[in-house]
Formats: C-alpha cells, structure tokens, sequence
C-alpha cells in the first residue's frame, strides 16, 4: 500500500537522468500488468531526446511538464493483439498505473498524460513517431527525479462504496 498512498503527480523535475536500469524497471512493471485474455496488446517507446520531449510539451496542452522530464514513455496498444474488443484500454490503463507505482518505490516521480481518446492528440501523436495503423498512442509518463514533494494522499470515500445494491 505504500506506494499506491505516495504516488502522486509530479510535474517538475530534476535535470538528474534517469538510470537506464530503472527504465528497464519500469517497462518490466508495465508488462506485468494483467489483460484480457492475457493477450498484452501493449507497445512503449523510451523517448529521451529533449527535442522530441519539446515537441511533445508544445503540441499537447497538458504536457509542459515534458520539457523538464528528462524521460517519458508512451504507452500504446497494438490492435492486432486485441483479443476482446476494446478492452486494451482497460489493458492499458492497468499498464500505465503499474509504471506509476513502480517509479515511486524507485524514487522516481511521474504524471500520466493523456493521448487517447481525444483524437487530435491520437493523431498528432501518430504523425509524430510515424506509427503503424494498428498501433494506437494511448498515454504518455513524465518520469523524472522529483524536484517537487507532495504528502501522501488516502482518498477513501466510504460514501462512495455500497454493498449488494445502490
């Protein structure tokens, strides 16, 4: 539970690169997630060059963290993989909250940035790293050496949970 509590979204970073084991790490995390039908529809590209991180920052409204991260993922689904439609999101969402939870315990900050489903970033996203038709961007990670701290964070709700009925 540790690190489920103190994960939280970071969106500024240290100029620190981030270790190539600890990228390994977290691309192991990441396919560890559970899918349906185990079919792991998911793909990743590393990207550590700062113009392609620019490029990003500037083209999606919600990514300026990408010009401080040194490293982003993007996490996409592979559609020949999809064993039962539509269900790579749920695939990859799990996907994506594993390499969230593992950046924590790897002392690693991380914000999860939105592509899919709004159409125009799929698309921009698609254009810019020449991505097969089959291939759909899904969410990209900001992982960096946090230079900003946040207190742990339990959102429990118990109104929020029910038994047997509404």
């Amino acid at each position: 539970m540790n690190e489920i509590f103190k994960r939280r979204s970071i969106r500024k970073y240290q100029s620190k690169p981030v270790e190539k084991e600890k990228i390994n790490e977290l691309l192991h995390a990441a396919m560890a997630a559970p899918s349906a039908g185990n079919e792991q529809p998911w793909h990743y590209i590393v990207i550590d060059d700062r113009n392609i991180l620019n490029n990003i920052a500037n083209t999606h409204p919600h990514a300026a963290m990408l010009k401080e991260a040194p490293v982003a993922i993007l996490v996409c689904a592979d559609l020949t993989k999809e064993k039962y439609e539509g269900f790579w999101v749920q695939d990859l969402s799990a996907s994506t909250q594993n390499i969230l939870l593992e950046a924590v315990s790897l002392g690693l900050g991380t914000v999860w940035v939105g592509v899919y489903p709004n159409e125009n970033r799929v698309n921009e996203i698609v254009k810019m790293f020449g991505l097969p038709s089959n291939i759909i961007p899904f969410s990209i990670v900001a992982v960096g050496y946090p230079d900003e701290y946040k207190d742990e964070s339990d959102r429990y709700d118990e109104d929020r949970v029910h038994y047997n009925k509404w």
